[in-house]
């Protein structure tokens, strides 16, 4: 298990929980609180995040993809941006997720319009 070095961890703790895969991308990972426990003192099981694991045509559908995470992401910030909780600096991630999920979406239609999609090739 590797510790993600990415953010605050000021109230969890991000691992990679696998070994990388073909890609050389994780496929498990596990959000923890980083004292271990939650507001109540007790030890709560980590959230877990299962991404694909094999291309499509060969695994099957197994797992969440990138573009899911952002559009969970997105639809909380909206959810933001629509109450008491509205900012410049939401405004400006949901800007940068949309162009992050627009970018990933053109990498798939590249990969649909090449017949690749699903697959291992590059």
């Amino acid at each position: 298990m590797r510790k993600v070095e990415i953010g605050s961890k000021r109230f969890t703790t991000v691992w990679a929980a696998d070994e990388p895969g073909q890609g050389g991308a994780h496929h498990i990972y596990l959000v923890c609180f980083t004292d271990g426990v939650d507001v109540a003192g007790e030890e709560t099981p980590p959230a877990e995040v299962r991404f694909q694991n094999g291309p499509i045509k060969e695994a099957g559908i197994n797992g969440c993809h990138n573009e899911d995470l952002i559009a969970i992401v997105l639809d909380r910030l909206h959810g933001f941006q629509s109450g008491d909780f509205a900012c410049e600096a939401n405004d400006t991630a949901i800007g940068h997720l949309e162009n992050a999920l627009e970018t990933l979406n053109v990498r798939t239609k590249d990969r649909i319009s090449r017949g690749v999609e699903g697959t291992n090739v590059i």
